[in-house]
């Protein structure tokens, strides 16, 4: 059995999910006009679809699984759900107004707020008690407020500057923290799911860690395990040199140059570190 997963067809999510997909091993379509794309010897099929659309798509059970944003999984309102966070298109979700006009969410109620995502708006508002009138406006929302349709808006925030640039500040707490998920039917663990969330899984830790190597005394070896501890444990193997040994250790990404530091410290020397690929944990 094919498994069918959609892939976002354009915007900020398309070339990170397709890069992500490439380092696990599948192909990936090398014209953007490409609707479909089988990968035989894998398994799968790839449909290139608006990223607002694949929540739908894969709670209708139309397609297996898809990679979306958390934003647009929650606005469609659709029965799927959250596997795993990517890691990629990461982006707040805010109301935002005229620059120093508004402060708390209590202010809005009453007013009309103008928003490309109506599904997370009204669920915010109703779990908050606040009533307010909530209009679907489809991109450049920044602009209603001066064009007299709405009072406040509700938007993806990645830098500001275009609020900014419209005399608008955010205000209130963040409404949701969105990136790129992988997303599958409520309930639902299709035929070749697991080895496609593995192969995923996999290219995530591979870009969080690396592998360290270095040689070291043996008497000063508990000391730099404790230091270094790895994600599985150390691989401990005898060196030529009397009283040394190599020690080879998965380690995050994030730190592992201040770890060399603290390794040499120790008496650790021929300290390399190398990139991981792909993993299997």
């Amino acid at each position: 059995m094919t498994l069918r997963i959609a892939v976002p067809n354009k915007g900020a999510l398309s070339q990170a999910a397709s890069e992500i997909l490439r380092e696990s091993g599948y192909r990936q379509r090398s014209d953007s006009k490409e609707l479909a794309l089988v990968d035989a010897e894998n398994g799968v099929e790839f449909f290139y679809l608006r990223p607002r659309d694949i929540a739908l798509y894969v709670g209708e059970g139309t397609l297996d699984v898809g990679i979306t944003g958390r934003d647009l999984l929650h606005d469609s309102g659709a029965k799927a759900e959250e596997v795993m966070s990517l890691g990629f298109g990461r982006s707040r979700f805010h109301f935002a107004g005229p620059a120093g006009k508004f402060t708390e969410l209590e202010q809005l109620r009453g007013l009309r707020i103008a928003t490309s995502y109506v599904g997370i708006v009204e669920d915010y508002l109703f779990r908050h008690g606040v009533e307010a009138s909530v209009t679907r406006l489809d991109g450049a929302v920044e602009t209603s407020i001066q064009l007299g349709v709405a009072d406040v808006i509700a938007d993806v925030v990645e830098t500001g500057s275009t609020l900014r640039a419209a005399g608008l500040a955010t205000f209130g707490e963040c409404i949701l923290e969105s990136e790129g998920v992988l997303i599958s039917r409520t309930g639902a663990s299709p035929e070749g799911f697991e080895i496609f969330r593995r192969r995923v899984e996999g290219v995530l830790v591979a870009r969080s860690y690396v592998m360290m190597d270095y040689d070291i005394e043996s008497s000063n070896l508990d000391a730099a395990t404790r230091v270094a501890p790895g994600k599985e444990g150390p691989t401990i193997s005898p060196l030529g040199k009397e009283g040394w040994v190599a020690v080879r250790v998965m380690v995050p990404r994030a730190g592992s140059q201040r770890l060399m530091d603290e390794l040499y410290s120790l008496g650790a020397r021929a300290i390399l570190l190398t990139d991981i690929h792909a993993c299997r944990l």
